[in-house]
């Protein structure tokens, strides 16, 4: 009954968010709401805008590398610097493999940032010990004009605490070469496993490589990142369903979930995709140079795919699923948090109430990236095409499946999942020991009662 209940608020929270705005919804935790939430208010007191004209440098972490969203950052500083001459924000660009390490053992000598980039969810809540609540320098109508703030919030109220400002709408997806496409007589974009087959054998026959996995454009491991794909592979459930990988009322190991992982494991022992997929670090250059037809990243890539290929490349959705496809990973996956040792936190803080400002979304719009503040809208072609698959599709939206589950098992997966793509460790191993870290975690960290 617990769990119904849960399930109950999961799915009003996640359905209200996609037919509202693009932005899942996740429920509060009944249970829990305010139990260990920061002191905060809810009304809607004025920013703290500076006030002195003395001069004042703040840091800001990021670990974009070369995607979309770092000159988008570099704009946002300039910009705020332009109206704000005394106020200078150094932006530092971070490895995104152990970035997070980083910004912990920062937190923990007091010698980080004011600002860093952080991932929503339970990233969020898992690194808010550092983090400062938003809610008593920056309004709460300002807090909400962003789409899916929740995600960034305590408890995932944002009532409860706003940890991190997602100033951008992501999405996971898969480019594609329509060249490529063209030369081996492929017409449609495949929305089934079995659709799939039909693709890649075509492309295989032509002589062309279907598939390119790496290290890709964000460069977050040293493999690849195989939550894109996860995402699409656990479609085969919906998304109220979810919350059962998380309170483990559907292990990793079931079997539909085994057969699932030996269908995607199949594309490179089928000879579908390279073969270095652990250690090919230019595997989204090979992509835009043209030796393969696909490849999975996300909304940060738009912008270098298109200064590559122009018109020469289209959106799809991995269509990992047995039934058409019908569903999209759309979420505000990452954001700007203010750290809680901050010396400046009125600048840091007027500093993330601007990226609400017309002036900020329009720079994440210019950069191929779809703004987050309610009743912006995004200009670039493929961000549309993207959007379009919720908004007027019928396709449902789902978080980023590596924002839902406990980072824990998050980390043995970036893993083992690899591991079993690469043939290297078994489908049937490699869940085992996701489920082996999930029920490591004390109960309350799998509580049917919600996400903590």
């Amino acid at each position: 009954m617990v769990y119904r209940r849960f399930a109950a608020l999961l799915v009003a929270g996640l359905l209200a968010g996609c037919s509202a705005s693009a932005t899942p919804t996740p429920s509060a935790n009944p249970s829990t709401a305010g139990s260990g939430a920061p002191s905060v208010t809810t009304s809607a007191a004025p920013s703290a805008s500076p006030t002195t004209a003395a001069p004042v440098s703040i840091t800001l972490w990021q670990n974009y590398g070369t995607e979309a969203n770092a000159p988008a950052t570099y704009a946002f500083v300039k910009a705020y610097e332009a109206l704000h001459p005394n106020v200078t924000i150094d932006v530092v660009s971070q490895p995104a493999a152990n970035y997070f390490a980083l910004l912990t053992a920062a937190a923990i000598s007091k010698t980080g940032p004011c600002l860093a980039t952080q991932w929503t969810g339970l990233f969020t809540l898992q690194d808010k010990s550092y983090l400062e609540p938003l809610n008593n320098y920056i309004p709460m109508t300002t807090l909400k004009q962003f789409k899916g703030i929740e995600w960034g919030s305590n408890n995932f109220n944002p009532d409860s605490g706003v940890y991190v400002v997602p100033w951008e709408m992501q999405t996971y997806n898969g480019f594609y070469n329509k060249k490529l496409f063209a030369q081996a007589g492929i017409t449609s974009l495949p929305t089934t496993w079995a659709e799939l087959a039909v693709v890649d054998q075509k492309l295989k026959a032509a002589g062309i490589q279907p598939f390119v996995y790496g290290t890709g454009a964000q460069g977050l491991t040293a493999g690849f990142y195989p939550y894109y794909d996860l995402s699409y592979l656990m479609m085969m459930i919906p998304v109220t369903d979810w919350q059962k990988l998380y309170d483990g009322s559907l292990p990793w190991t079931d079997p539909t979930i085994q057969a699932q992982l030996d269908k995607w494991v199949a594309l490179k022992a089928n000879g579908y995709t390279n073969k270095d997929v652990l250690n090919d670090t230019q595997s989204f250059q090979q992509f835009l140079a043209g030796k393969a037809a696909m490849t999975l990243e996300g909304t940060w890539a738009i912008s270098a795919v298109e200064k590559a290929m122009g018109s020469n490349v289209g959106v799809f959705l991995p269509p990992f699923v047995d039934q058409p496809l019908k569903g999209i990973v759309e979420f505000p996956g990452d954001g700007f948090a203010m750290t809680n040792y901050c010396q400046h936190k009125d600048v840091a803080a007027d500093f993330l109430k601007f990226l609400a400002d017309p002036a900020a979304q329009k720079i994440v719009a210019d950069e191929g990236l779809i703004p987050s503040v309610l009743g912006s809208s995004a200009s670039d072609p493929l961000a549309n095409a993207l959007l379009s698959f919720a908004a007027t599709q019928g396709y449902t939206r789902y978080p980023m499946i590596d924002n839902v589950i406990q980072g824990e098992v998050q980390a043995v997966g970036a893993t083992v999942l690899v591991a079993a793509f690469a043939g290297t460790m078994s489908t049937h191993d490699a869940l085992q020991k996701m489920q082996d870290a999930l029920m490591a975690l004390p109960a309350d960290r799998r509580s049917s009662s919600g996400y903590k």
